[in-house]
Formats: C-alpha cells, sequence, structure tokens
C-alpha cells in the first residue's frame, strides 16, 4: 500500500505473528529460552520425584526384608528346639532307653545279687520312669545299708552306689552279742563275740547319752587301736574310759577332739607298749599322762 497525498512512500515491514500469539493475543510471544528452562526444571523435578520414590520402596524392601529374616531365623531356632525336645523325649520313653541292667557297687557285707534281686521288678522300665520310691522302699529292708544314690547310664543301665554302716563295738544281748555301728544299728547278731570289736557297756542301752559317747569315740579310733580293744565304758558324756586287752586302761573323757586323742594315744602305745603303763591319760591331749 502506498500512502497518497504525493508524500514519497516508506515501506512498511509486515511481521508475522505467531500461532501462540494469535491464539493469546493479548500475552506477547515468551522468549525461547525461558520455555526450555522451565522444562528443563520440571524434567528435573519429576526425575527427582521419581528416584526419592524408588528410594522409598526401596527402604520398604530393605526393612521388610530384615524383619523377614529375623521372623524366618526366630521360626527356625524354635522349630529346631522343638523337634530335638520331641526327639529326646521320645528317646527317653522309648523301649531304647529300657532298664535290663542294675549295677551294684560298694557292697562288701551284702550281695550284690541281693540288691539286684530286690530291684528286679523295675526291669524294662525306662530310665526316667524308675521309681524313686520305689527303690527306696526295695532298698530300706537291708539294715547294713546306711545310704545309697542312684545312677542312669543310659540305654539301660541302673547304678546303685552303697555305702554300709561301719561296725563299731558289739552289745551283750539275750540272744548273744549284736554288732552294731555308731548309730546303735544292729548289723548282725551272733551267738559268740565277733573277735576284733569292743565291748560297749553302756548301762541306759544306745539311746543313752553313755552309748552315744562311746560309738563316736569308736567311730574316730584307727583300727590299729580298735583292735587293742576289750572294752569301752561310758555312763555320761565326759567319762569314757578304753580297756586294752592286757587290761591296761585309756581315760579318754568326752568325745571332744577325739582325732587328736587318738594320735596322741598311738603315739604313747608306740613309746610305751602296753604291759609297760597301767593306765594312759589323754583326756588333756596336750599333757597326757602315765600311770
Amino acid at each position: 500500500m502506498l500512502a497518497g497525498g504525493g508524500a514519497s512512500a516508506s515501506p512498511i515491514t509486515m511481521v508475522p505473528t505467531s500461532a501462540a500469539a494469535r491464539a493469546r493475543p493479548d500475552k506477547p510471544d515468551e522468549p525461547s529460552g525461558g520455555t526450555a528452562g522451565a522444562r528443563a526444571a520440571r524434567s528435573v523435578l519429576r526425575a527427582a520425584q521419581r528416584a526419592r520414590k524408588r528410594f522409598e520402596r526401596a527402604e520398604v524392601r530393605r526393612f521388610t526384608g530384615r524383619a523377614r529374616r529375623r521372623r524366618t531365623a526366630w521360626i527356625l531356632g524354635l522349630s529346631s528346639i522343638v523337634l530335638a525336645f520331641g526327639f529326646i523325649i521320645g528317646a527317653a520313653y522309648s523301649p531304647l532307653m529300657a532298664l535290663r541292667t542294675i549295677e551294684v557297687v560298694g557292697t562288701s557285707r551284702i550281695p550284690a545279687t541281693d540288691v539286684s534281686a530286690a530291684l528286679a521288678d523295675q526291669l524294662g522300665t525306662p530310665l526316667p520312669l524308675v521309681d524313686a520310691d520305689v527303690v527306696k522302699g526295695a532298698l530300706s529292708q537291708f539294715t547294713l545299708i546306711q545310704s545309697y544314690v542312684t545312677e542312669s547310664r543310659p540305654p539301660g543301665t541302673l547304678v546303685v552306689r552303697i555305702i554300709e554302716r561301719v561296725p563299731v563295738g558289739v552289745l551283750a544281748g539275750p540272744t548273744g552279742f549284736d554288732l552294731v555301728d555308731a548309730a546303735g544299728v544292729v548289723i548282725e547278731t551272733t551267738p559268740e563275740r565277733t573277735v576284733g570289736y569292743p565291748l560297749i557297756d553302756a548301762p541306759d542301752g544306745i539311746d543313752s547319752a553313755g552309748f552315744k559317747a562311746a560309738a563316736a569315740v569308736l567311730a574316730v579310733l584307727p583300727d590299729g587301736i580298735r583292735a587293742q580293744l576289750d572294752t569301752v565304758t561310758a555312763v555320761t558324756t565326759d567319762d569314757v574310759t578304753l580297756s586294752l586287752l592286757g587290761g591296761e586302761r585309756v581315760v579318754w573323757g568326752s568325745p571332744e577332739k577325739s582325732e587328736y586323742k587318738a594320735v596322741v594315744l598311738a603315739a604313747l602305745l608306740v613309746g610305751h607298749p602296753a604291759g609297760t603303763v597301767n593306765e594312759y591319760d589323754v583326756s588333756s591331749p596336750d599333757s597326757a599322762v602315765l600311770r
């Protein structure tokens, strides 16, 4: 177009309008650099969000995996314990653990076969089910047994360890002579006095203080001295007197320090043998007297 009026015409340059500008005539075109920056920022944001979600999912998997492994370990451990316990119980009460042999240890006066025969009704019983009361009742018939312990030895052996009563002297009775231990329990009765054991003279019987004192002294005497004794006399706790086979007297006094007194008496018998002294007084062992 040319402007009218004869003036020289100036050319007018026509700038094409972008599609976005035509669509939004009120907003001018944005610079292309700003649009690219916004897209890059949104891309970085979306990438960060995706990375965060991946991290969170990984943390959840890691946490739940550790919990699952811990739970699995607990289950396996408890299962192993239950299985082992069940195996032990099953084996213990199975016929494989049935009592087949009774071993008796520590007897000398009591025949071991008699003890085994007394417990024979327990044969075939699983070792854990052997009745302690039945064993006690069976062994109580043996007066020579002072104490005992039992030991189960798998797969099928019961060991009975016995401590027999130790005789210390004899008591004169209406039917003969009773060999007794320190508690006054009769071990055996014989028509004649048992050789090697002194006669205990306790006028008030086995429940008296005199008998208990005499028995306590005899229990600690070595066999060498006990074999030389003829009688032991005691009426009270403090007047124990020993008589040797040759007639010599030993004034003992009370059972206190009996072990020490026995050592002193043994030394005196070596230095002054029986037959050379009438009386040994060890009632005060630190100052023994010979008469």
